[in-house]
């Protein structure tokens, strides 16, 4: 299964992701970025590798009322959250096996584990107020 896109008609399809406790992996990206475009094709395949999980691509611009001051360095950005925990934010090699290793790593943990992670330190306190996807997806301007 390849990765959505997200656009105003399947917000809901990706908040019932969040509250089911399944996890989102998003790469977030912009449709000017040769990179990013090349990498599509990765992403997809990495979405298909891990069907039990929510997948969605989401462009910068298109989705400014989403994405809002979220602070993306650099092209890809990747963000890992299940439920209300953001267990990865940041960018990303543009390489499907690291992408992937990580993927598999943050979902091996128990969410006690996780938890315990996402408060860890100042940076990934950090993102769970900024980068909460469900949080984002909530507050959006359409």
């Amino acid at each position: 299964m390849p990765s959505l896109t997200l656009e105003l008609d399947n917000r809901d399809q990706l908040t019932a992701a969040l509250d089911g406790g399944g996890w989102i992996v998003a790469c977030l990206c912009a449709a000017w970025c040769g990179t990013c475009s090349s990498y599509r094709t990765a992403f997809d395949a990495l979405a298909a590798r891990h069907p039990d999980k929510t997948f969605v691509w989401i462009d910068v611009e298109d989705q400014a009322g989403v994405v809002g001051d979220l602070d993306v360095e650099n092209f890809p950005t990747l963000l890992l959250q299940r439920d209300d925990v953001v267990a990865f934010y940041g960018t990303m090699l543009p390489d499907p096996n690291v992408a992937d290793r990580l993927v598999q790593a943050k979902a091996a943990l128990a969410p006690d584990e996780l938890a315990r992670l996402a408060g860890s330190n100042e940076e990934r306190r950090g993102w769970q107020q900024a980068c909460n996807l469900r949080t984002l997806l909530a507050n959006a301007d359409d």
